[in-house]
């Protein structure tokens, strides 16, 4: 086996190139009769098709059944200390009509950080009072309706919104339940835009301004309730004991707390890691819970008070491994690179029909993805690649580094995996791409969740263009071309 000198230590040279790792890929990812990916029963070839590329694919039985382990994970863990467990699908990870519903069928409530994600809840259908509202600039505009249609919780992120939300609950004749999200000071191991509570930073009140931010909203009973403190130390964290940390130092103020009102509920957030690569080990969601149930019944027991109810907010590991993005191969291109060694080697770019339009976390975090020919299986020997987009940016990179089948060529179908959490929702028009379809899978069938726009949905902003839907109109043209 030679192992190519480009390759990145962290990437395994693989004994077969068709293989999917299964804590990468949706549950039901595998390979049919002629190679070809298939998820939910649907072959990938077939989806392209009809549905065109890029395009997300969404196995519906995998994210449904991530959503209904993490409650009973987290409501059997507490269960033991004689607490209750609540979890919210964090909606900023991934937010339709139809996840919404997939979210609250499981038990899960629904957390969301703008106008904008609230009104896609209540489109949906959710009871309001199963809904939480994040932001930490959340508008006047926002907070009114939040509070007029009975938002469950209301998360308190900086002093100044305890007068807003105190305003609305009056002016809407309610008592609104609020939280108050602490900055713990705690650092968690991630990279620097996804850690979230760091003293230098945006979101939360100080852990020592928590006394008073409480004194505020219980002098503003009966328009305000005061749930509890909440806590959000960042994203995509593999190791749990900055999870720990945040609950010690949140519980000790708790009980504080305790002295002069009702402290029903510690939040705890979310953030927990997924697996994008073959080679992560990302932690099992039964024994994030199992460790959290224990340390915090450990510190309540020292505190002398009892176990509040807990809340959690993960998004991500319910449906980033749900989710696979599949592009076609435009072009490839093997390019000549010097080694620290003096020597040189070849990397091979793969450049598909989407990128950082699509998937922008490789451009804003580094973040690493793997590959897959999603069209075929093939015995070719591995290549390492470099699967790159085709906008109009160095940095347009969707894969860093993997290996396929030497034989990829222009015209193939690839899949990348664990593509379901902040994909879609950071996707954007650059170089005015229109942004793809969302499709769902399950038992053999697909259905689209989330319309794919078209040239013609762009162009329709434009206020300098008269009717672009006419055909006779110049921006009229064909809008999928399929390579030869």
């Amino acid at each position: 086996m030679s192992v190519n000198p480009l390759a990145p230590s962290w990437l395994r040279h693989p004994d077969d190139a068709n293989a999917l790792p299964a804590h990468v890929w949706p549950s039901s990812a595998a390979r049919g009769a002629d190679g070809s990916l298939v998820i939910g029963g649907v072959r990938t070839p077939a989806l392209a098709a009809e549905f065109g590329t890029p395009l997300y694919v969404i196995d519906e039985a995998d994210a449904r059944a991530r959503a209904a382990r993490t409650l009973e994970a987290f409501r059997t863990a507490f269960a033991g200390l004689g607490a209750e467990a609540v979890v919210y699908y964090a909606g900023k990870a991934f937010l339709c009509t139809e996840v919404v519903r997939w979210m609250l069928d499981a038990g899960l409530n629904i957390d969301v950080a703008s106008g904008g994600e609230l009104a896609v809840a209540l489109a949906a259908g959710a009871d309001p009072t199963r809904l939480g509202l994040h932001g930490n600039n959340k508008s006047l505009a926002e907070i009114d309706r939040a509070v007029g249609v009975g938002l469950g919780a209301v998360v308190i992120d900086s002093l100044v919104e305890v007068e807003r939300v105190a305003e609305a609950a009056a002016r809407h004749g309610r008592t609104q339940a609020v939280r108050v999200r602490i900055n713990s000071g705690v650092h968690a191991h991630t990279h620097e835009y996804l850690a979230t509570a760091r003293e230098d930073q945006k979101f939360g009140i100080p852990l020592s301004e928590a006394a008073e931010a409480v004194q505020r909203i219980r002098a503003h009973e009966p328009h305000l309730r005061f749930l509890g403190l909440h806590s959000h130390i960042g994203s995509q964290i593999f190791v749990v004991d900055g999870f720990l940390e945040a609950a010690r130092r949140l519980l000790a103020v708790h009980a504080e707390l305790l002295a002069d009102g009702d402290v029903p509920e510690l939040n705890l957030g979310g953030g927990f890691g997924i697996a994008y690569l073959d080679g992560d080990e990302a932690p099992v969601i039964e024994s994030i819970a199992s460790g959290l149930a224990e340390a915090i019944g450990s510190v309540c027991a020292e505190l002398g008070i009892p176990v509040p109810r807990i809340a959690v907010e993960p998004g991500r590991t319910i449906i980033g491994p749900a989710g696979v993005t599949l592009y076609e191969v435009g072009t490839t291109k093997d390019v000549v690179v010097p080694t620290d060694g003096g020597t040189t080697a070849v990397r091979r770019y793969v450049s598909v029909d989407g990128g950082m339009s699509d998937n922008a976390r490789p451009a804003l975090y580094g973040a690493d993805y793997g590959v897959r020919l999603a069209g075929r299986a093939s015995g070719a020997d591995p290549a390492l690649v470099r699967v790159a987009g085709k906008h109009c940016e160095s940095g347009d990179i969707v894969v860093q580094a993997d290996y396929l089948p030497g034989d990829v060529a222009p015209g193939d179908l690839v899949a990348v995996p664990a593509t379901g959490a902040y994909c879609f929702s950071l996707a954007s028009n650059y170089n005015y791409l229109a942004r793809p379809a969302v499709v769902a899978v399950r038992d053999g069938s697909a259905r689209v969740i989330v319309r794919g726009e078209t040239e013609t949905d762009l162009l329709r902003r434009d206020a300098g263009i008269a009717d672009p839907a006419d055909p006779t109109h110049p921006a009229a043209r064909p809008e999928r071309i399929t390579q030869p």
